[in-house]
């Protein structure tokens, strides 16, 4: 019997927008899905309106879905445990986690981030909260808006892990026929490209905010993809992950859309908007501004250059003025695009 035929126990822990819409295609798939949620408030909301209007507005959701602020209740004879927390608070929530996640409960992580300051991948954090083997911890991305998953619009991701079998068990419980799951067994390589294309997605948005043209965006994609294959490569990652579903895919969805959260963010910037005001009026978490302080770190730990993840690291940070960064860029010295580290 499968898993989706036992119509088993699903916990998803964080109600955000992504984390919502994978608890939607979970109860397509005939699970029972428990939400854990922070507040008491939004718990309500779900369970009596089948609603969560801050992240997915005018939006039913399944009535298979419930919430709960209790984590026990949330995982208490889970098959698996997808944790959806902001990469600031993964190692918090997944300690909360530990004391009532079973053994055999299948974990995996839809966080695009890195960890601020300890600079550690989210598998590495959910191993060492959660005291599992780093091979036992999946990861799910790929280019997926959750406003579009939620409608079951076509969409296609890949989940990894180290331990293939984990893998596909995760990718037995998510796939249906709206939703395609590959697997893969390089968590590095889909962790960083999943963290680092929001680098790159924010400063899309500033190019479409200063209208500076699709030849600047192209030039911003595929130089931004080989700032990310160039990291991702260092950290131990296989250079084709970034041609894939984590990489390019999720980089052009991210990069191009006004769905992108942190591609409408640097839309704001681009007028003068300062970074704290933008953060306020998103109202949501956008990684992609730690996560350019965390490459701007890891590219010194590896010595790697990464231009655009440093302008922008300027810009954000310093007050860089953005036609000072474009400058900078632009008159960067002349090289061979073949050149590994340039």
């Amino acid at each position: 019997m499968s898993l989706i035929e036992a119509k088993r126990k699903a916990t998803v822990i964080v109600a955000g927008s992504w984390g919502t819409a994978l608890a939607s295609v979970l109860a397509s798939n005939q699970y029972d899905v428990v939400v854990w949620t922070r507040t008491e408030q939004q718990a309500v909301e779900i369970n009596e309106k089948h609603t969560n209007n801050k992240y997915l507005p005018n939006i039913t959701l399944p009535s298979n879905i419930r919430a709960t602020t209790s984590m026990e209740e949330a995982l208490v004879d889970s098959t698996i445990a997808l944790f959806v927390a902001p990469s600031s608070a993964m190692r918090t929530v997944a300690e909360l986690a530990k004391p009532y996640l079973k053994a055999d409960t299948i974990v995996v992580h839809a966080t695009k981030g890195f960890e601020p300051e300890k600079l550690k991948r989210m598998s590495i954090v959910l191993s060492e909260s959660l005291g599992r083997p780093l091979s036992e911890i999946a990861v799910i991305s790929g280019p997926s808006h959750a406003e579009e998953v939620i409608l079951k619009l076509p969409t296609t991701v890949v989940v990894a892990a180290e331990n293939i079998h984990i893998a596909e068990k995760a990718q037995e419980a998510l796939m249906n026929s709206t939703f395609r799951v590959y697997t893969n067994n390089d968590v590095i390589g889909i962790e960083v490209a999943g963290a680092l294309k929001n680098i790159i997605a924010l400063a899309a948005g500033i190019i479409n905010g200063l209208d500076l043209g699709d030849n600047a965006k192209a030039a911003l994609l595929t130089r931004g993809l080989a700032e990310i294959s160039r990291l991702g490569t260092a950290m131990g990652a296989n250079p084709l992950t970034f041609i894939g579903l984590a990489g390019v895919g999720d980089l052009v969805v991210t990069a191009t859309s006004q769905h992108s959260r942190n591609f409408r963010a640097g839309y704001m910037l681009a007028d003068g908007t300062p970074l704290s005001t933008v953060l306020e009026k998103m109202g949501m978490v956008v990684e992609g501004v730690k996560t350019t302080r965390a490459a701007h770190d890891l590219a010194k730990v590896y010595n790697i250059e990464m231009p655009i993840t440093n302008q922008l690291y300027e810009v954000l940070f310093n007050d860089q003025p953005i036609d000072k960064s474009i400058g900078v860029l632009m008159g960067r010295v002349r090289t061979n695009e073949m050149e590994p580290n340039q």
